[in-house]
């Protein structure tokens, strides 16, 4: 029987909006026409100070987290980051601080493994947040883009961090991969397991968006962004959509 990867990755978008907590996830792909490499990047949130975010572009095209209400913000830690950075040879994209750390390496030649070696899961016990990161670089001949997570087993902090690097060698037309922190809601909550699965995209930032935002559960979703990138230049353009901010 043939691999049927439409089939897969719509069926894959059908898991997702049954999922109420997904948490935070990276999407890389490329869109139906082949110019186009596409991230995504969304939050959840349950608590009060994990919801009281919004996603801000500044003008060198990063992107930071920062409170939509000062005054609510109770802890800045875990919460406030750089989802998105770029150097001219790419584009990185990550859950929590672990962006600076890639962002810094690969300024000195370094790679992203390297950098993450640096790292490990978030020190919110008992859930032990995992690090996802991804990354589009340019010189990469041998990838079109690679995933990482960085997480516990069972959320058991005394075995160890677990990383697990992802590369995915040739760009599919209309179709990327999606990383998670976590499989579903829960008590502690479970870490995502298992491979980045096969999703899609769609033809333009803005389809891309829509599509991701309406799989993503109505009461904790917080934020999302899709960051579309000329695969000829390099160059990029990032949509932005806040839960507080939408009319």
């Amino acid at each position: 029987m043939a691999y049927d990867l439409r089939s897969i990755a719509k069926e894959n978008g059908r898991k997702l909006a049954e999922n109420a907590y997904p948490g935070r996830g990276i999407v890389l792909g490329t869109s139906p026409d082949s110019n186009w490499l596409a991230q995504v990047y969304w939050i959840m949130g349950r608590s009060e100070n994990s919801r009281n975010r919004v996603f801000e572009a500044e003008e060198n095209g990063f992107v930071r987290t920062k409170a939509f209400d000062e005054s609510k913000l109770t802890d800045p830690s875990l919460i406030i980051y750089y989802p998105a950075k770029s150097l001219d040879r790419c584009h990185i994209i990550s859950n929590g601080d672990q962006t600076d750390t890639v962002y810094g390496a690969m300024q000195k030649g370094r790679d992203m493994e390297y950098a993450l070696q640096l790292r490990e899961y978030e020190p919110d016990a008992p859930n032990f947040t995992p690090r996802i990161t991804g990354i589009m670089d340019m010189l990469e001949s041998h990838s079109a883009y690679r995933l990482s997570i960085l997480k516990t087993q069972g959320n058991d902090a005394t075995l160890g961090c677990q990383r697990q690097y992802f590369t995915y060698e040739k760009a599919l037309p209309g179709f990327g991969h999606c990383i998670t922190t976590y499989q579903g809601d829960g008590n502690p909550l479970p870490s995502f397991s298992g491979e980045p699965y096969p999703v899609e995209i769609l033809a333009t930032a803005e389809e891309t968006m829509d599509y991701y935002w309406n799989r993503l559960n109505p009461e904790n979703r917080i934020s999302i962004l899709v960051k579309w990138i000329n695969r000829l230049t390099f160059e990029s353009t990032v949509l932005i959509r806040n839960k507080h901010q939408s009319v």
